[in-house]
């Protein structure tokens, strides 16, 4: 496996809950551009506060991360604790404190083990391996029942580059830019250096296009690194590679979701807006009878008609509307039509839908997953 220049990381257990790894750092031996965007959630974590400070000037030369303890509705006090996270950090990696961007993932509303983090964080220098994302992606996880990760390598002017990125979440997540983070690095830039713009647009058609529960998290964080080792690479370039890691993690985040069995990959097509097409696209994979047929094989068709009705501020007409599952047309589906969509339900754990509102030409993709009783079972007894 290869890894993007100059990028070093470890991940540990500290002892936060339990023996699992729930403490890593990533660190690049120099300053790189970099950009982050944030959940959009009132009650943002504090990590949150700290990293909308610290990537202000555009750059950071580390990231550090704990899992199992969200720093969430943990006041003044969790704030601090996320600076002073940064400025022992600081210290031990001997680099600028508003260099590092702080996350936290985990249970809401309980105050960080702060001084197991700190003995952490002043040890962290000597534990840096060169790459070893792979270990990071693992402390990261907290319900996630598997690592998620995907790289490109990128050829250009007779240099190999990589991008490589990493995330975590299963729960809580429908980003708004779940729990949800996600760190990608490169050894390129962009030409144009709008690692911002690049970085908001792509997750406006990936992270953004998640819905697992309909609950915004806390603590959603998205960041990107870019070193800039290798020099330059054109902007279509680059922003096709991001793109493309962007959403392979997108679809790993939403097939990982909690209890699920099936991932869900819906297209609305002939939209008049992005605005039209993210509300009707969402109202759908939001739904629990929509979601709860899927996992059932259930070929409840009129489910799809209620959720997209339900948007009352974007009626659709019906003459116009069309409905897929799998390539079987289900608008007014007899019994052997049912049949199949009932087969097509129960045979597959990847699901298309493919709906066209016919009210223009805008068209977009979002992801998501049934629900199950292993859904209601993970979240019932999360604390306990």
């Amino acid at each position: 496996m290869k890894y993007p220049l100059g990028f070093y990381s470890f991940g540990k257990n500290i002892g936060i809950k339990d023996t699992s790894l729930d403490f890593a750092v990533i660190y690049s031996d120099v300053r790189c551009h970099a950009a982050a965007v944030f959940t959009r959630n009132n009650f943002p974590g504090a990590p949150i506060y700290v990293g909308r400070d610290h990537i202000q000037d555009g750059f950071l030369q580390a990231i550090v991360i704990n899992s199992k303890n969200s720093n969430v509705a943990t006041g003044e006090k969790g704030i601090q604790d996320s600076y002073q996270i940064c400025e022992t950090l600081a210290k031990s990696l001997q680099i600028k404190k508003e260099d590092i961007l702080p996350s936290s993932t985990g249970v809401i509303g309980v105050p960080l083990p702060i001084e197991k983090i700190l003995n952490a964080c002043l040890t962290a220098k000597e534990n840096l391996k060169p790459g070893n994302l792979d270990e990071v992606a693992e402390a990261i996880m907290t319900t996630d029942t598997k690592k998620k990760i995907s790289y490109r390598t990128i050829n250009h002017n007779g240099n190999e580059g990589v991008m490589y990125g990493i995330a975590k979440g299963a729960g809580m997540i429908e980003p708004n830019m779940a729990t949800m983070l996600s760190y990608i690095l490169c050894d390129y830039l962009p030409e144009s250096k709008d690692l911002k713009g690049i970085l908001k647009r792509v997750v406006d058609q990936t992270y953004n296009c998640i819905t697992i529960d309909s609950d915004t998290s806390t603590s959603d964080t998205v960041v990107l690194m870019c070193s800039g080792k290798l020099g330059t690479i054109p902007d279509d370039l680059f922003t096709s590679n991001l793109k493309e890691i962007a959403t392979e993690l997108s679809k790993k985040i939403a097939r990982d979701g909690e209890g699920a069995s099936k991932l869900i990959e819906l297209t609305v097509k002939h939209g008049r807006d992005d605005n039209q097409v993210t509300k009707i696209g969402k109202s759908i994979l939001n739904s629990p009878l929509v979601k709860t047929a899927i996992y059932g094989g259930d070929p409840n068709w009129g489910r799809f008609i209620m959720a997209i009705g339900k948007v009352f501020d974007e009626p659709i007409p019906y003459d116009k509307l069309e409905i897929q599952l799998g390539g079987i047309s289900v608008k007014g589906a007899d019994s052997e039509t049912k049949s199949k969509l009932a087969e097509y339900l129960k045979s597959n754990e990847e699901i298309f839908i493919h709906v066209e509102l016919n009210t223009g030409k805008f068209e977009k993709t979002f992801w998501s997953c049934d629900f199950t009783e292993g859904y209601i079972q993970e979240n019932a007894y999360y604390t306990t």
